[in-house]
């Protein structure tokens, strides 16, 4: 059985560790899938994905000179499709013909921002918060270095 990258193979799952996942692809050839190549979510516990003896589909993302061969569960399947802004039904039926259903929400455009305007927006928001902080909480005071707290 030739390897190459990019190949989508199908193997038994013959063993499974915290950091991945081993696979025989027959005629002798194993691999291994890393836990981040699991699943498109995040893998905490790869049992909850997969389990030993099932057959998944992988792609060969490499294949080390001392036939070492890695894949990936997750780059095998296809990418879900992804619609931007796309509306969500959260909202109670009742309320649903309260909302005007053609509104789709677009970010503002914004102008590229130098990095002065950036630190002056950060020390202003900075500043803000800290005066807050203080209305909020008068007893706290900032001590100086050595000084105790009175």
């Amino acid at each position: 059985m030739q390897i190459e990258v990019g190949q989508i193979v199908e193997g038994k799952i013959t063993g499974i560790t915290n950091f991945g996942v081993f696979v025989d692809l027959g005629e002798n050839v194993s691999g291994m899938v890393h836990i981040s190549e699991v699943a498109r979510s995040y893998v905490t516990d790869i049992r909850e994905f997969v389990k030993e003896n099932d057959t998944v589909k992988m792609k060969v993302l490499s294949v080390g000179d001392d036939g070492k061969i890695s894949l990936s569960i997750k780059r095998a399947q296809e990418e879900p499709k992804k619609e931007r802004f796309e509306k969500k039904k959260t909202t109670p039926p009742r309320e649903q013909s309260m909302i005007d259903s053609s509104y789709t929400w677009t970010p503002k455009k914004q102008e590229p921002v130098s990095f002065e305007e950036m630190m002056n927006r950060f020390k202003q928001t900075s500043d803000e918060k800290f005066s807050d902080l203080k209305r909020k909480n008068p007893e706290t005071r900032r001590s100086k270095r050595g000084a105790g707290v009175k």
